[in-house]
């Protein structure tokens, strides 16, 4: 009986899920008609945002805000994916339980912080030094980028740690017992062995990062530039909704709803794409 009830409780669980997200698609494709039947696939590659007066509905276009997404993500992911992993190996494998477990509490509560306070302290903090290091006025992509990747450190870290516990001792100890050095272990035992659980946190960072919103919103600049230098200011598709859909009418929120459709299907097939493409190379 309690079996039964478990798995029928699965089959809901998982089937619920799968029709959040269809619900989600749909609203945001019915929503975005307007801004579809009038920009077509034009609206993807359009610089253009300029709300109409009056009864005008004006011209819009989401290749900037597109670009600082995809751009502003890169930038995080570079930095956070080898920094996060090297902080994983040296929980689990180099540091002492006297210092591993200290700092992983401090990881972990660095993930508790509410996205608006890295965005604050990022503008007022962070983005002078950025502009006295690397120039321009501290406000923009690359300052963005490097809050962002701060933010997600501690999801991949923290997974890809206990990813990295799961490796059986045996087969650490044979390979230490064969000679092998401590950074043959890790690269030849324990990453192989964890590659699922690092490939994992990979995937979910990346789909906190493409999200974000305040703490971008303070550090991107919020203006629909095209950025020519990494420091230049820009925007994104969170940034674009959250800045201008309380003021938003008729075919700017139609539009901003093909944004957000647009950022859902990127989000979608990106998570998808690595999943399906990682996993199966992982299986083989």
């Amino acid at each position: 009986m309690s079996g039964k009830l478990f798995r029928n409780f699965s089959f809901f669980s998982a089937t619920l899920s799968f029709f959040i997200l269809v619900g989600i698609f749909a609203v945001l494709f019915t929503y975005a008609q307007d801004a579809m039947h009038t920009f077509g696939f034009d609206f993807l590659f359009n610089t253009e945002w300029t709300p109409g007066e009056d009864d005008e509905g004006g011209v819009f276009g989401g290749f900037i805000p597109i670009l600082g997404t995809l751009l502003s993500t890169l930038i995080a992911m570079i930095l956070a994916t080898p920094l996060a992993m090297g902080i994983a190996i040296f929980l689990t494998e180099i540091a002492s339980e006297k210092v591993a477990k200290p700092v992983s509490i401090a990881i972990e509560l660095l993930a508790a912080i509410p996205s608006i306070i890295y965005g604050m302290w990022g503008l007022f903090y962070f983005a002078p030094i950025v502009q006295s290091v690397v120039g321009g006025n501290g406000v923009g992509l690359l300052t963005a980028g490097i809050v962002l990747a701060i933010m997600i450190i501690p999801f991949m870290a923290a997974i890809t740690r206990d990813s990295m516990n799961t490796t059986p001792s045996v087969l650490k100890e044979s390979a230490y017992a064969m000679g092998a050095t401590k950074f043959e272990v890790i690269k030849d035992v324990i990453m192989p062995y964890s590659k699922g659980g690092i490939i994992g946190s990979i995937i979910l960072a990346l789909g906190r990062a493409l999200g974000e919103t305040m703490a971008v919103a303070f550090l991107i600049g919020s203006v629909m530039n095209i950025p020519k230098h990494i420091t230049d200011p820009t925007t994104s598709i969170p940034v674009l909704l959250a800045n201008n859909f309380a003021e938003a009418q008729d075919l700017e929120m139609s539009s901003m709803y093909y944004l957000a459709l647009i950022l859902f299907v990127i989000s979608f097939v990106i998570i998808s794409t690595a999943k399906f493409y990682f996993f199966g190379r992982k299986q083989k």
